[in-house]
């Protein structure tokens, strides 16, 4: 069953316009976080060249996966019950901490936001959002893997460019200046 936590960043300043028919030509932008700096900088980005830069003319929709405590801890017997609520409860607390720092960066560039926590895998869950807000862009961050390490890994930037209807905008973090 998954988790939905869904609530709007608060904008510093305020939007302009109204009205259903100006709703229905914005463009909806969908972007993944977690609690990387890859993904900050993807969301950064994405405030910074799309979300400011139409003033008004895009929606964005900010979603975070949160793992699921099955996910992450895997054993039974004595005292797992007691194990899931700990480790629930630390998910739920860096859910919240994702939650925040994205909030604070929309309120750093006056961006108003919609910001969605659901509980799965990130690939599903960044693929449903982009269907569900009907998208017309999803921006993820790339960690960087390499191909072998993105074999065993997997690759959420390539599994949603490749099952996701909308496009997909990969944004890398800049590499250190020499």
């Amino acid at each position: 069953m998954a988790e939905t936590k869904t609530e709007p960043a608060p904008a510093a300043a305020a939007e302009g316009g109204s009205g259903e028919n100006h709703q229905q030509q914005k463009t909806v932008v969908v972007v993944g976080v977690d609690d990387s700096d890859h993904s900050y900088h993807a969301l950064e980005w994405t405030v910074r060249h799309v979300a400011a830069g139409m003033a008004g003319a895009a929606d964005l929709v900010i979603v975070h996966a949160k793992p699921s405590p099955s996910s992450v801890v895997s054993f039974g017997g004595p005292g797992a019950g007691e194990a899931m609520r700990y480790v629930e409860a630390d998910l739920r607390k860096m859910a919240e901490a994702v939650v925040d720092r994205a909030r604070r960066v929309c309120i750093a560039n006056s961006v108003h936001a919609l910001i969605e926590v659901v509980e799965g895998e990130p690939r599903y869950v960044l693929c449903n959002a982009a269907e569900k807000h009907h998208a017309d862009l999803l921006v993820v961050g790339s960690h960087g893997y390499g191909a072998i390490k993105r074999a065993f890994l997997g690759s959420v930037s390539d599994y949603c460019a490749h099952h996701t209807r909308c496009s997909v905008m990969i944004v890398k973090s800049p590499r250190p200046k020499c």
